[in-house]
């Protein structure tokens, strides 16, 4: 059997992980809200219409916080249109996916789900369509306590208590040209500066994140950030960016690989953000918020089809990837790149949480159930709280047509409060076994409480509502600690949780 090597002490650490890395997103897009987390005529529908199944399996991924209305939707989003009495909001064309958007749901009860679903509220303003005025009026109606126009607006539409949303995003993807007014990086960087002076000088105590490039091979990539932030770094807090993979060729071990391309992107855009710093002498660091991540590409051709044959429908179901073992093993990969870089990412945001490109699926009017990469999210979320360690891992490696010498072992580790050590790694080689050594000597005498095991021989595996388990995790092979040494069996094509606590 091969064998890996990692090297592990406690006094080599990465920091503090940001619990919001393990955030989800929401989106008036598709059955993500209508036909997702609500849908008032479904059996377990609660009284403010929200789907109680659901809900029970997003306080089992427990996400801290969760980005709405959009994505590409905010672009040409009046948040006035989604306060108020039900029966009085307006139904709305919505140009950026070409469907009717009611705003049966909108910011109240939006909040109320968040509430109930223990996250917090990210929440977009639209920079597209609309501009600085109607972003300082929703921070106002979200967050001031009372006495002016907005706030008591909100009082009168019955919440009495402010929503206290403290994260915000400064529009979605501007670089984009499908983003509806599209900017340059100056016109975008010019609005994004008065927008979050505008903001701030509402409510102090908000965070602001601006909008990077879209994708890493966006023509502007670069100098899309370094123009921009030259324009608004002292008043925003966070650069977004943005990432999709997809296995188009039906090349497992390339696809794989795809979060080293992701390592890169996040690396880069970390140095433009210390360069522009630089340029400004300003001791102020800028970090990360990787807002918008997965596997996406299932849904490609069937969504241009449905556009076309029902433009201008209600909750048509869009990007409604069904996922497959070989995708929940690269998501892994992803939420290991995350904490290796958690000194920078602050925030990371799956696209996204029901339905749509999603852990989660549902069936209008009956079951729902977890996809394959619900499980990594579920995990990293679960027990990868507390301070990241900087472990050095030595794999065997193999070539792939983007990438050389790409470890078969892509591992990472995380120390929790308690003080129990997590390791969490992929496997990626399709025929053979790897034997995790870990040297965890600078913790004391530990040993194993749990190993989890997500591993299917199919690659295209899937889960379906009447087949939820196809892929589910299972208790691992075992290993041992001796003299602080680990061993554990990493089973091909895998992704491992090893739990270890002092004796």
């Amino acid at each position: 059997m091969k064998k890996a090597t990692m090297i592990l002490d406690r006094d080599f650490s990465i920091g503090r992980i940001d619990p919001r890395i393990y955030g989800s997103f929401i989106e008036h897009l598709g059955r993500a809200v209508y036909g997702g987390i609500y849908e008032p005529t479904h059996p377990t529908a609660d009284k403010n219409g929200f789907r109680r199944d659901v809900m029970e399996m997003v306080k089992k991924l427990d996400v801290p916080v969760v980005r709405y209305p959009g994505g590409n939707f905010v672009s040409g989003f009046n948040w006035e249109d989604s306060v108020g009495p039900r029966s009085e909001r307006p139904r709305r064309l919505d140009l950026a996916w070409f469907t009717t958007e009611t705003n049966e749901v909108g910011l109240h009860e939006f909040a109320d789900w968040c509430k109930e679903a223990n996250t917090e509220l990210m929440y977009a303003v639209n920079l597209g369509s609309r501009g600085p005025d109607a972003a300082r009026n929703i921070v106002e109606y979200a967050n001031h306590k009372g006495g002016t126009y907005w706030s008591d607006l909100r009082i009168k539409n019955g919440a009495k208590d402010p929503f206290g949303i403290k994260l915000w995003c400064l529009g979605n993807e501007m670089d984009g040209p499908w983003q509806m007014c599209h900017k340059t990086a100056k016109e975008y960087g010019s609005v994004a500066r008065e927008a979050g002076k505008m903001m701030k000088w509402v409510d102090p105590s908000i965070e602001l994140v601006a909008c990077g490039s879209s994708a890493y091979d966006m023509p502007t990539f670069g100098t899309w950030e370094y123009e921009m932030l030259t324009e608004c770094y002292d008043e925003i807090d966070y650069v977004s960016l943005h990432r999709y993979y997809g296995n188009r060729t039906n090349n497992t071990p390339d696809f794989l690989a795809r979060n080293m391309d992701l390592d890169g992107f996040i690396k880069t855009v970390v140095s433009i953000c210390d360069a522009v710093g630089g340029t400004k002498h300003s001791k102020k660091k800028i970090n990360l918020s990787f807002d918008e991540w997965n596997v996406w590409y299932h849904s490609n051709e069937q969504d241009e089809e449905l556009k076309k044959k029902d433009r201008w429908s209600v909750a048509l179901p869009l990007l409604e990837d069904i996922y497959n073992f070989e995708d929940a093993l690269l998501v892994g990969a992803m939420l290991i790149t995350f904490l290796r870089n958690s000194d920078r990412v602050k925030v990371a945001c799956m696209a996204q949480l029901v339905n749509v490109i999603a852990p989660i699926m549902t069936r209008n009017g009956g079951g729902v159930w977890a996809q394959t990469i619900y499980w990594p999210l579920m995990h990293a979320s679960k027990y990868g709280r507390g301070t990241a360690l900087r472990p050095v891992v030595k794999s065997p490696t193999y070539d792939c047509s983007d990438y050389e010498q790409v470890p078969f072992v892509d591992a990472t580790a995380v120390q929790g409060d308690n003080g129990e050590v997590t390791i969490f790694a992929v496997n990626r080689s399709l025929d053979e076994d790897i034997m995790l050594e870990s040297d965890l000597r600078g913790f004391g005498d530990l040993e194993i409480v749990e190993h989890i095991v997500l591993h299917h021989d199919d690659v295209k595996a899937i889960n379906t509502e009447t087949n939820p388990d196809n892929v589910a995790p299972a208790k691992g092979n075992g290993g041992t600690v001796d003299g602080g040494m680990l061993n554990v069996p990493l089973g091909k094509l895998s992704w491992n949780v090893i739990r270890l606590a002092k004796k």
